[in-house]
């Protein structure tokens, strides 16, 4: 009896399955894309022959497999609005367990101070000092680590709230216009930038809104020269929000000026000095992925450093 074609096609694959040549030819190697320039490269290729990219260890491919884990957009703003809330929740969790809910006083002290945080808590997990405690006193260890720290943690509900609203409002601006790598080297630097200033002038203080005003120092430089209405616009405001902001801070006690102020300077100097935009040639790709890891791990070394010294302060 004469056999169909597709019956005899089926018989064929079958007996080729049996012999692997199936199986070899779909274990073929095929083409990689080069995670930093995302140029197709051969299957065995160690290196991208377009930009010198290691295949398997450069920081593009890591940051590449980390981004898997992460939001599709803006991954760097809601990593921050995650673990400065993570760390909130641990600070308010520990000044319960030590001293209970802090319910503040009368009138707007009870709004500003409702979940406050106590101070030897922020003081362990890596509020910022006076400069003179964080190079170190006499016989003292240095600890640089809070000018790190202290951009993460926040003193009361009301505080964070107010900070992680703002930071949800302009983070994914800046994260769209300069990348996620260069826009968390930029509000990490800002951060510290702004306690730098704080600690000169004798502050003990926590809170992202330092790093939030390099952000807007990031948006004023970006727009400082350009004559079209949308960036005369937005200055204007910006420039209205500063002065708001400084008005707050003299009229109420516990706004940290001097962070704010320092954080302002430091974004607007590195508005001036980066390129307002996403990284395009390899070399600008590379150099991004550096100054993100170089941001990312001084975070994980801060944290890890106050970590150990508040075990050690604990013995």
């Amino acid at each position: 009896m004469a056999l169909s074609p597709r019956t005899r096609r089926k018989i064929q694959q079958f007996f080729a399955k049996l012999g692997g040549s199936d199986a070899a030819e779909n274990n073929q190697p095929r083409p990689q894309l080069c995670p930093a320039c995302r140029t197709l490269v051969g299957a065995g290729a160690t290196r991208c022959h377009n930009c010198g990219a290691s295949m398997r260890f450069s920081m593009a491919a890591a940051s590449r497999s980390l981004g898997r884990l992460m939001p599709a957009t803006f991954p760097v703003t809601y990593a921050i609005l995650t673990l400065s809330c993570l760390l909130f929740l641990i600070s308010l969790l520990a000044t319960m367990r030590e001293h209970g809910f802090q319910e503040g006083g009368g009138g707007l002290s009870a709004l500003f101070g409702f979940g406050a945080i106590s101070d030897d808590v922020l003081h362990r997990l890596g509020a910022s000092m006076p400069l003179a405690g964080l190079v170190g006193y006499p016989g003292d260890l240095a600890q640089p680590w809070r000018f790190v720290t202290a951009v993460f943690l926040h003193g009361s509900i009301l505080h964070i709230v107010f900070n992680m609203w703002f930071l949800m409002d302009v983070g994914p601006q800046i994260e769209e216009l300069y990348g996620s790598a260069r826009y968390l080297f930029i509000y990490v630097l800002t951060g510290i930038g702004g306690y730098i200033a704080s600690s000169a002038v004798g502050h003990f203080s926590i809170g992202g809104s330092g790093a939030l005003m390099g952000l807007v120092g990031v948006l004023l430089a970006v727009t400082s020269g350009r004559r079209s209405a949308g960036a005369q616009m937005l200055r204007s405001r910006l420039i209205y929000f500063i002065i708001y902001i400084a008005v707050i801070g003299f009229i109420m006690q516990g706004v940290d000026n001097w962070a704010h102020g320092g954080g302002l300077v430091t974004g607007f100097l590195l508005g001036k000095i980066m390129m307002d935009r996403p990284p395009s040639s390899p070399e600008q790709v590379r150099l991004a992925y550096a100054l993100g890891w170089i941001a990312a791990l001084a975070v994980i070394a801060s944290f890890a450093m106050a970590a150990l010294y508040a075990t050690r302060a604990a013995v």
